[in-house]
């Protein structure tokens, strides 16, 4: 039933459907194109608005944000410049299925199409990387556009909205009409559909589950990790999805990404039978699309149409939410107990992942170690794009469900912004993000941000002065052809220092651990800036290594 209201304007009216949609925190840039929904935020004293330096952070932190509490994030900026600068963030929001909700000021209705100042067509501009994209041409509409944005973003496969708003219109005034708030839509697998699962799996030898963020999404991994245990199925999980499963437990067998191990990519090649939850399979989850067999049987379940069969055609396909379809897959008749193929992929997985610690060992792979073995369990860790993930993908045991924020997108400049989104989220929580000194710089200045808004994150910046990935890769294809990749000298100590942030540089483990431990303690903005060897380009290998290797094969 519609609920009427008194005359208001359309800006206020986003305010009002903010409140009907609880959000509590809406992030920004700041821009005249709105300042009507800004004024309308002001006299709202129940939703806080962080403010940030610059709107590719802005759309970072809203989708961290969203990504750490489930639910929309909001974020809003200026005409075109402002919506250029925050695409990145709607980009990550898009590929990680995160519901996020952009509200874009826009040029007067009379100007448009005469390229006023900043103008772009907003539809047009988003309409490959958005669920919709929309241009409110009504006030009076302005409750109905509004809601089905929140509904759009947040229903099937989640992601982000953009909805474009012409300055005049944000000022007028209608009598306004506002519906209910409606749940988000559970499907669940038809009866018919589960016994064929039942049939797929009653002949399987060596099934895996492969767990993505679709059974985050569905807060469904308490049903996970009880449908493994009941049958002793492992679980493998996708790409930067570490904390769908507990990384320690038995029937754990790996983080299917970047730099996995061959031994734990061929126990998934080993399968017979691959469950995918909550997965759309992407191209670094399944190897460059290279990981199965035609003669492997795949059960794709996804809460989005189009994403089954988007990678791999499945023998089973199934439209439903995780946590749904969990629940009647723990109900199955299969009196199969895979316990010896479970325990052989998790013995693959810990050998692999094992940390051998010496003094000698790089400073990162100590690092991992340390914080491996002092971190509260639901600790959040988010990180940027970079070869320094690696320590973290490969080493790194995550327990505790929501406990790892990272873009799937794989963009640079998201660790310092995502866990300020991922504090906001969780303020009781320590957050800890991971940055190389490419990507700490392209959103460093976020850090006055966290500063402004006293939101304390530790930022752990790996510095060897450059573009470490695409190095490797340089010198993978053209060995000691470097050109682009070095980066100059940045103390990012007293970066931080200027900005009111706390400040380190260490060289050592011991350095590092009483950075660590005062950081922790001073619940303030905090830097720490790790020193790397640009001689240690990934985990295990050197640039000296590369270029040898390409010189073996030349011979």
């Amino acid at each position: 039933m519609q609920t009427t209201r008194a005359k208001e304007t359309a800006a206020k009216a986003i305010i009002e459907c903010f409140k009907r949609e609880q959000v509590e925190r809406v992030f920004c840039v700041p821009g005249e194109s709105y300042l009507p929904v800004l004024n309308a935020l002001y006299e709202e004293k129940s939703i806080q608005v962080i403010s940030a330096r610059h709107e590719g952070g802005a759309a970072f932190m809203a989708e961290a944000y969203a990504k750490s509490a489930l639910k929309p994030g909001v974020v809003m900026a200026t005409r075109g410049v402002g919506a250029a600068n925050l695409s990145i963030g709607v980009h990550t929001a898009y590929q990680d299925s995160t519901p996020m909700v952009v509200f874009l000021g826009q040029v007067h209705s009379k100007f448009r199409g005469r390229e006023g100042f900043q103008e772009i067509d907003l539809e047009q501009y988003f309409q490959s990387i958005a669920k919709w994209a929309v241009e409110l041409k009504d006030a009076e509409r302005t409750p109905e556009i509004v809601q089905r944005a929140f509904r759009i973003a947040s229903s099937g496969r989640p992601g982000p909205v953009i909805i474009s708003l012409p300055e005049d219109v944000l000022k007028q005034e209608e009598i306004m009409h506002y519906a209910p708030v409606i749940p988000r839509p559970k499907p669940a697998p038809s009866a018919s559909e589960l016994i064929e699962v039942e049939a797929l799996l009653a002949d399987a030898q060596r099934p895996v589950v492969i767990a993505g963020g679709g059974v985050k999404q569905a807060r469904a991994e308490e049903e996970l990790k009880r449908f493994a245990e009941m049958f002793y199925i492992p679980v493998f999980t996708a790409f930067r999805r570490h904390d769908v499963f507990p990384n320690d437990h038995l029937l754990y067998g790996g983080h299917l990404g970047l730099g996995t191990p061959k031994e734990i990519l061929e126990t998934v090649r080993q399968a017979d039978v691959v469950l995918a939850l909550g997965t759309r399979l992407s191209e670094v989850t399944t190897q460059d699309y290279s990981l199965f067999s035609p003669e492997q049987k795949i059960i794709q379940m996804d809460i989005d149409f189009y994403s089954i069969g988007k990678s791999v055609a499945p023998v089973i396909g199934m439209v439903a939410d995780m946590k749904e379809a969990l629940l009647r897959l723990n109900e199955l008749e299969v009196k199969e107990a895979w316990s010896e193929w479970a325990f052989h992929c998790n013995s693959v997985y810990t050998k692999t992942s094992r940390l051998d610690v010496t003094e000698h060992s790089p400073i990162n792979t100590q690092i991992i170690d340390y914080l491996i073995k002092t971190l509260p369990e639901d600790a959040m860790i988010t990180n940027d794009a970079g070869n320094f993930a690696g320590w973290v993908h490969q080493y790194y045991i995550f327990k505790h469900s929501h406990t790892y924020v990272g873009p799937t997108s794989g963009a640079m400049g998201y660790g310092l912004p995502g866990a300020i989104g991922a504090k906001l989220a969780f303020p009781d929580r320590l957050v800890i993000g991971f940055s190389g000194d490419g990507g700490f710089m392209m959103t460093c200045q976020e850090l006055e941000t966290a500063v402004r808004y006293d939101v304390p994150v530790i930022c752990l910046v790996f510095n060897n002065k450059m573009y470490g990935t695409i190095r490797m890769h340089q010198e993978m294809h053209y060995p000691e052809k470097v050109i682009a990749t070095d980066l100059g000298e940045i103390n990012f100590m007293d970066l931080a220092k200027s900005v009111g942030a706390i400040g380190y540089r260490v060289t050592s483990i011991q350095e590092f651990k009483v950075a660590f431990i005062e950081a922790s303690q001073a619940k303030q903005p905090a830097v720490i800036e790790v020193m790397n060897d640009k001689e240690q380009i990934a985990v295990s290998t050197t640039i000296t290594q590369l270029r040898n290797r390409q010189s073996y094969r030349e011979v």
